[in-house]
C-alpha cells in the first residue's frame, strides 16, 4: 500500500465528514468530548481545595489531552493534500497557515514549551483557554451553512430558524439545542451539589458565578424564543401572538426556570425567599422540549385522558372508602396513628400502592382484614393508569410509524426521492428513533408495494427525473434485484395475485378461457394456473 494510499485512506476515515461509511463525525464528537473535559478541568483548577489534593491527576489527564491533541494536528498536517482546501502545491503550508492549524498549535504549545524549556511559563497555562477556540471547527462550518440558506431572511426569521427545527435549520440549530440542553445539566447538577454543606462551603461562589450564568443563558433563549414565536402561524398577531406562545407549557417551565433568580435578587430584602431556590430544579423539565419521547408521551396523556379519568376516579373512590373503613375500625385502638380520615387517606394511598412503609398498619381483626383487601385490590388498581400508558403508547408509536409510510408512498408518488424529501424522512426517522436500515427497508417496501424498482427511477438528459419513464417501467420487474432481497419479491408477489384476483373478476372469462386452452398462447401450466385463480375469485366473491 502506497503512502499516497494510506493519507487518502486515513482522510476518509477520520476527516471527511461527506463519507458516510467513515468516522469523521464520531471523531469530531471525540474531539469536542475532550474539549470540554478539559474546560471543566480548567475550571476546578481554580479551587485550591480540590486542585492541591489531586494535582497529579489534573496533570496526567493535561498529558493524555495534549496527546490526544497532538495526533489530531498531525494526523490533519498528513492528510493535508487530501483536503480540497488545501489540496495543490504547498497543501501543508497552507495548512499550518490556516486559522484553524494555528489555534490547534497554540492550543497544545504551552505543554511543549514548559516541557522542554526551564523556565516558568505558568502564565502560558492561560492559552489552554485557547481549546476553547477548537470548537469553531464545528461552529463555523455550521454558521456558513446557516447564513448562506438564510441570506435573504430577516434578522427574526433567522433567530427563528435558530430556535426551532425548520427547512432552513441546518447544523447550527443542532449546536444551539445542544448548548442549551449543556447548560440546563451544569446548572442542575451545581443546584443539586450546593444543597451539600461541605461542597457549597467552598464552591459558593462559584455556585453564585454558575448561576448567574445560566440565568443570562436561559434568559437569552427566552427573548429569542418570544421575539421570533411570530413567524409560526398559530402565534402571528404581534402581542396576542406573544401572550398565548407564553401560556404554552414549555414557555412556562422555561419562565420557572429563570423566576427564582430574579425574584430573589429584587424582593429578598422584603421576603426570605430562599426557599425558591429549590424551583431551580424545573430547569431539568426544558429537556422535555428537546426529547420526542416526552412529546409523544403528552400526546399519549391528552388522547387517553377521559379512559385515565375513569381510572383516577376508581383509584380515588377506592382510596376514600379504604381511609373511612381504616379509621372506622382502627381509630378506637390507635387514636394516635388513625386519627383522623386524612391520616387515614395516607395509609390506604401507601397500602393500595403496595409501598408499605410500616408507619401506620392496623392492629385489630378488622383492620387488617381490610388491609389484606386492599393490598389485592391494590395490584389491580394502581396497575390500570400504568398499562393504559404503556398500551396507548405502543399504539402512538405505531401510528406515526404508519404515518412515515403513507408519507414515503406520497413521496414516492413520482418515481424518485428528492433531496428535501429525503432530508424531512431522516428528520422524522431521528424523532421516531429508526435506524437507516429500518428507513431503507420502508423505501424498499414501499417502491415494491408501487410497483416500483431501483430501474424506475430515470433521469432525462438534464439529470431531472422523467415521468413518463416512470409510468413506462412502472410494472418492471428486476429479477436480480427481487433474487437478492426475498421480502421485497414476497410483496411483488402478493401484488401480482391480487392483479390476477382483480383480472379475474373484471374479464370476459369464457373467451379468456377459449384463448388460453390454445397451446400457442399458453402452456399448461399457465392454463391451470388461470384457472384455478378463477375458481378461488369465484368462491371469495
Amino acid at each position: 500500500m502506497t503512502q499516497a494510499t494510506v493519507r487518502k485512506l486515513l482522510y476518509e476515515l477520520f476527516i471527511n465528514r461527506e463519507n458516510s461509511d467513515g468516522y469523521a463525525r464520531l471523531f469530531e464528537r471525540a474531539v469536542i468530548a475532550v474539549i470540554i473535559l478539559n474546560l471543566i478541568a480548567l475550571f476546578f483548577e481554580t479551587i485550591p481545595i480540590i486542585y492541591q489534593t489531586r494535582e497529579v491527576y489534573f496533570h496526567l489527564f493535561d498529558i493524555v489531552s495534549v496527546g490526544f491533541f497532538t495526533l489530531e494536528y498531525l494526523l490533519r498536517l498528513y492528510v493535508a493534500p487530501e483536503d480540497p482546501e488545501f489540496k495543490g502545491r504547498f497543501s501543508r503550508l497552507r495548512f499550518i497557515r490556516s486559522p484553524f492549524a494555528i489555534i490547534d498549535l497554540l492550543a497544545i504549545l504551552p505543554f511543549y514549551l514548559a516541557a522542554f524549556f526551564n523556565i516558568d511559563l505558568r502564565a502560558l497555562r492561560a492559552l489552554r483557554l485557547l481549546r476553547l477556540f477548537k470548537l469553531l471547527r464545528a461552529f463555523y462550518p455550521a454558521l456558513l451553512e446557516f447564513l448562506a440558506i438564510n441570506r435573504h431572511k430577516t434578522l427574526r426569521q433567522k433567530i427563528y430558524a435558530i430556535c426551532n427545527e425548520t427547512p432552513d435549520s441546518g447544523k447550527l440549530h443542532e449546536i444551539f439545542d445542544f448548548f442549551i440542553v449543556s447548560w440546563v445539566l451544569i446548572s442542575v447538577t451545581a443546584v443539586i451539589l450546593e444543597s451539600v454543606d461541605s461542597i457549597n462551603y467552598y464552591l459558593h461562589v462559584e455556585f453564585i458565578i454558575l448561576d448567574t450564568i445560566a440565568v443570562a443563558i436561559f434568559s437569552t433563549e427566552l427573548i429569542m424564543r418570544l421575539y421570533s414565536c411570530v413567524e409560526n402561524p398559530a402565534y402571528q398577531h404581534w402581542l396576542s401572538g406573544r401572550l398565548k406562545f407564553a401560556r404554552q407549557p414549555s414557555s412556562v417551565i422555561d419562565i420557572l426556570a429563570i423566576a427564582p433568580f430574579f425574584l430573589e435578587s429584587l424582593i429578598d430584602h422584603l421576603f426570605d425567599l430562599r426557599f425558591l431556590r429549590v424551583f431551580r430544579l424545573l430547569r431539568l423539565m426544558k429537556l422535555g422540549r428537546y426529547s420526542d419521547a416526552t412529546k409523544s408521551l403528552f400526546l399519549v396523556i391528552q388522547r387517553e385522558w377521559p379512559v385515565m379519568k375513569a381510572a383516577i376516579f376508581i383509584m380515588l373512590m377506592l382510596v376514600m372508602l379504604a381511609a373511612c373503613l381504616g379509621y372506622l375500625f382502627e381509630h378506637e385502638a390507635q387514636p394516635d396513628k388513625f386519627e383522623n380520615i386524612p391520616q387515614s387517606i395516607y395509609w390506604a394511598v401507601i397500602t393500595l400502592a403496595s409501598v408499605g412503609y410500616g408507619d401506620i398498619s392496623p392492629v385489630t381483626p378488622a383492620g387488617r382484614a381490610i388491609t389484606i383487601v386492599l393490598a389485592l385490590l391494590g395490584i389491580g388498581i394502581f396497575a390500570i393508569p400504568a398499562a393504559i400508558l404503556s398500551s396507548a403508547f405502543s399504539d402512538q408509536l405505531r401510528i406515526e410509524r404508519e404515518t412515515m409510510k403513507q408519507e414515503l408512498y406520497e413521496m414516492l408518488g413520482d418515481g424518485k426521492i428528492s433531496p428535501e424529501e429525503r432530508s424531512i424522512i431522516d428528520a422524522e426517522a431521528k424523532r421516531l428513533h429508526l435506524s437507516k436500515a429500518e428507513v431503507d427497508r420502508l423505501l424498499e417496501k414501499a417502491r415494491v408495494e408501487l410497483g416500483l424498482t431501483p430501474h424506475t427511477e430515470h433521469h432525462d438528459s438534464h439529470g431531472s427525473h422523467s415521468h413518463h419513464d416512470s409510468h413506462r417501467h412502472h410494472n418492471h420487474l428486476d429479477l436480480n434485484y427481487l433474487s437478492k432481497h426475498p421480502e421485497a419479491a414476497g410483496e411483488q408477489f402478493k401484488i401480482l395475485v391480487a392483479q390476477l384476483q382483480q383480472l379475474a373478476i373484471s374479464v370476459d372469462q369464457e373467451r379468456l378461457a377459449r384463448y388460453l386452452s390454445d397451446t400457442k398462447h399458453a402452456t399448461e401450466f399457465q392454463k391451470e394456473t388461470w384457472e384455478y385463480i378463477v375458481r378461488h375469485s369465484k368462491k371469495n366473491s
